[in-house]
């Protein structure tokens, strides 16, 4: 194995010598203080994103990361001795992710197959390292839904309607003239709040409905779908 004044001429190595020359100068310690940690992250399809790290330790020499739980030297993404400036990729790295000094990584142009759990390893000068880890979630933006109506016409006391938002997002909200939908034992919410169930119809169910639809990173509202209730 190369010493570490080798090391020091060139600034990219295989990763297997960098994971090499730093495991053999640490040993595996739990950290004394709090936790080092991924930022768990809610990232855009499509956009570029920064996973950061906090309860970070003093005096780090490298980095390592890893996609999934867990250092496993088959799914390490790259690696980084921030004091000679060394930098190596692995097996998991696709060519969109990055390093920084300060151990955060990098990737560019995120897909949904980038979602899931990763790994941090930080190496210290008092021959310890500490673990990390946490979440990326990878959303597409919500289009705008819309309103379908089991009917829009309907009489009073008489009919059921069924209302359903059509949507790709995460969470539902109904909307009536404008204010949150109230609901009671004749408007009830199904399939994951995406269907709103009037049984019977009344007076008062007259007017105008809306579905309010969002995921942790963007939010839309459908327009207006009029509901009239006529009388026998």
């Amino acid at each position: 194995m190369e010493s570490p004044s080798v090391l020091t001429r060139t600034r990219r190595i295989p990763w297997q010598g960098l994971l090499l020359a730093v495991s053999l100068l640490t040993s595996w310690s739990p950290p004394s203080t709090a936790q080092l940690a991924i930022v768990s992250t809610y990232a855009a399809e499509g956009k570029d994103v920064l996973l950061r790290i906090r309860n970070k330790p003093h005096e780090v020499i490298g980095y390592m990361w890893y996609k999934g739980e867990g250092a496993n030297p088959n799914r390490n993404i790259a690696s980084i001795a921030v004091g000679p400036g060394l930098y190596a990729t692995g097996p998991a790295h696709s060519g969109r992710e990055k390093i920084n000094n300060d151990g955060s990584l990098l990737l560019r142009r995120v897909t949904r197959k980038d979602a899931g759990y990763y790994t941090i390893v930080a190496y210290l000068h008092d021959s310890k390292k500490e673990i990390g880890f946490g979440r990326l979630n990878v959303y597409q933006p919500v289009r705008r839904p819309t309103v379908l109506a089991s009917n829009t016409t309907v009489t009073e006391d008489k009919d059921t309607v069924v209302l359903t938002c059509d949507t790709n997002a995460v969470s539902t909200q109904w909307l009536f003239n404008g204010m949150n939908l109230r609901l009671s034992e004749r408007r009830k919410l199904s399939w994951r709040n995406r269907s709103l169930t009037i049984d019977p119809v009344r007076r008062e169910d007259a007017g105008n409905y809306q579905c309010e639809v969002s995921n942790p990173i963007s939010s839309a509202e459908s327009a207006p779908l009029g509901l009239h209730v006529e009388h026998e």
